[in-house]
């Protein structure tokens, strides 16, 4: 990917990447703090994100994946190492990447695991990189850092075990490790000499676990433990001297949907996440090496659960990382979110509480379908994906607004009535209209939903000007769905009682999906591009067909020019090319990629130029009339949905399937 980028931007300056929102939360403790306490590390996509704590400075992107990244470690000294694993396609062997963290180069790329790359962790004195393999895989390999060479490797469990899922340097010892999974836990010491690893299987007794997360403990030579996380919702004591079970806690009263995160405190406290979205902090009874004696129930000092998220579906506790000593934490949730915890010493008991917890991001977990601007203002910016419509505030990409319909996904959104209303495409084939209640804080409110408005979901929108009067709505509506057909709303509403809306025709031309639908200023007119092939230009009084063009591809978007006498279309094909309105025919190709389809586009305000991106996962600025780069954006680690140009052209925002909004700064 690398050399891509290179290759197809090595004479075209570069666009200068203002912010990045964005957050694979998914990934088991993918959110780290750097040792230098400055800068926060986790993945995107198929990049690792370098940012500051601070929020000042441009974030920094390390590339060299070529699918999505599935874990991160970084070396425990000062950071200098970065190490990330990803995933491929079966069959395949998935790289893990050791990155020079202050020249943000990659030194060694190691490829012995097949399909995935589990999780990695470096020694206590970044001696050896231990890295685990997926489910395809099974193994774990011991790699040395001076060389990147791989040292030894083994299988990580006994066959008649499930897949190991996670893997522990001593804090200690660097020939010592463990690993835990389905019905495994074992720890391993390393014999560099001979160049093997050897398992010895953790006594369980009769308890049966998958182990999630594991924290070591084993600083105190004379009763070393380690605590291991499962997916039951309870924590085990292990013995490291004697590799027993030693207790487990909470004895009643387990952790709702098991334990997802673990973080040892200096002050031998524990945090605990777990998989409905809640935070604990747990005072454990001081592990002792005498297996008769009962230990006592650890105290819950404190429980936190962010109240503003409804469901505690993938709400779940991914990542719980250290700042420094423990003053300051951050915590990484499946949905996308990341939040910073700080302390401080209670006055009375003397015992630490959390004093601040901060929302420092909210990032899409799932793929963006839909990005739009306001009329005439470049300081919001709206963004749709499954379940959600969000309204970001540009200056410091904070979410301002959320809306969520449960189970359904937002195919496309547009704005009406001088930003008053918020037209939305969902795929159970309904078009909802919402609008701000100014007597709640603003909050969006459903006015109508048109429902069975297209039988195989609404995939396009367009809206014509509002003809009403201060605070009344008539404007209509052109819809494509996935059926092919394309469909004339009138909507009002008198700011008073409930909105009507009247279908005055449908359009039955295209055979494919609707992908992208544009009106003329003047609303007499708009175009339509499809999947099968054509893109259609509509009489909007008339309600018929005007011209037709016909090409060999899947259209994925369409644009008028500046003064409406073309369209141009981009698609499957990777072509740019330039249609006649009048009548239909050719007037230029463009080579508009050279790996893959061309999925977005955008005209800038006075025509002179234009932006596309798409599979090659590269942000182009065209001149409309010569049809040249003179730009090019690389940040983006998926493949790009959709592209816009802020009213005032000051800002390109562009949106990816891995959730990734983008902000660009326009360069001329």
């Amino acid at each position: 990917m690398e050399s891509q980028h290179q290759e197809e931007t090595f004479e075209v300056p570069r666009l200068q990447l203002e912010s990045v929102v964005g957050f694979n939360g998914t990934v088991t403790n993918g959110l780290k703090v750097h040792p230098d306490r400055q800068h926060i590390i986790y993945p995107l996509g198929c990049a690792v994100v370098i940012e500051d704590i601070s929020g000042n400075g441009k974030p920094s992107l390390l590339w060299g994946h070529t699918d999505y990244v599935t874990c991160i470690a970084i070396s425990n000294s000062n950071g200098d190492l970065l190490a990330s694993g990803q995933k491929t396609h079966m069959g395949f062997k998935a790289a893990a990447i050791v990155w020079d963290y202050k020249s943000q180069r990659a030194l060694y790329k190691l490829e012995l695991h097949k399909v995935n790359v589990q999780a990695l962790v470096f020694s206590p004195n970044d001696l050896y990189l231990a890295s685990l393999g997926g489910c395809d895989d099974g193994s774990v390999v011991i790699w040395d850092m001076k060389n990147g060479q791989p040292i030894c490797g083994s299988p990580a469990q006994v066959e008649s075990a499930g897949n190991t899922l996670c893997i522990s340097f001593s804090k200690t010892r660097d020939d010592v490790f463990v690993t835990g999974g389905e019905s495994t836990l074992r720890v391993w010491e390393l014999d560099v000499e001979n160049r093997k690893i050897r398992p010895s299987d953790v006594d369980m007794g009769q308890i049966k676990r998958r182990v999630e997360c594991i924290s070591m403990d084993d600083s105190n030579h004379d009763s070393p433990f380690f605590f291991c996380g499962t997916s039951t919702g309870d924590i085990l004591a292990i013995n490291m001297k004697t590799k027993r079970f030693q207790f487990k806690a909470p004895e009643k009263n387990n952790f709702e949907n098991g334990v997802t995160a673990l973080a040892h405190l200096k002050n031998s406290n524990f945090l605990v996440g777990t998989g409905c979205g809640k935070l604990y902090e747990l005072k454990f009874p001081l592990p002792t090496t005498d297996s008769k004696a009962k230990p006592s129930k650890p105290k819950e000092i404190r429980c936190w659960q962010d109240e503003t998220v409804k469901s505690n579906r993938d709400a779940a506790i991914t990542s719980i990382s250290l700042r420094g000593a423990g003053h300051q934490f951050f915590v990484g949730t499946a949905n996308a979110r990341m939040y910073k915890f700080g302390y401080e010493s209670s006055d009375k008991s003397g015992v630490p509480t959390f004093d601040t917890c901060e929302l420092t991001k909210t990032c899409h977990s799932a793929r963006v379908n839909d990005v739009i601007f306001p009329p005439g203002t470049s300081d919001l910016v709206l963004t749709c994906q499954k379940e959600q419509i969000r309204i970001w505030a540009l200056k410091n990409m904070k979410e301002l607004k959320r809306h969520i319909v449960p189970n359904m996904t937002c195919n496309a959104i547009t704005l009406a009535c001088n930003g008053q209303a918020i037209v939305s495409a969902w795929d159970d084939g309904i078009i909802r209209v919402f609008g701000f209640n100014g007597k709640s804080n603003n909050d969006l409110v459903l006015r109508k939903a048109i429902s069975a408005a297209h039988n195989k979901g609404v995939t396009a929108l367009a809206c014509t000007q509002n003809l009403g009067y201060q605070g009344q709505w008539d404007f209509k509506i052109v819809s494509g769905g996935g059926e092919g057909q394309v469909r004339i709303w009138q909507f009002r509403w008198d700011g008073r009682g409930d909105p009507s809306y009247t279908l005055m025709d449908t359009l039955k031309e295209h055979k494919g999906s609707v992908s992208d639908i544009k009106i003329r200023r003047d609303d007499r007119e708009c175009v339509s591009a499809s999947t099968d092939g054509t893109c259609i230009i509509w009489n909007l009084e008339k309600r018929s067909r005007s011209q037709i063009v016909f090409a060999n591809t899947l259209f994925k978007c369409v644009c008028y020019n500046k003064d409406e006498t073309q369209i141009f279309t981009s698609g499957t094909d990777r072509k740019i090319s330039y249609w006649e309105c009048y009548d239909g025919s050719q007037i230029r190709d463009l080579e508009g990629s050279l790996t893959g389809a061309v999925n977005a586009m955008d005209l800038s305000l006075d025509g002179q130029y234009f932006v596309t991106g798409g599979d090659d996962k590269l942000l182009k600025v065209w001149t409309y009339n010569d049809g040249e780069v003179v730009a090019v954006g690389t940040g983006h680690s998926a493949t790009i949905v959709r592209i816009k140009i802020c009213p005032q052209q000051k800002y390109i925002t562009s949106v990816s399937e891995d959730g990734a909004v983008l902000v660009w700064k326009f360069p001329f």
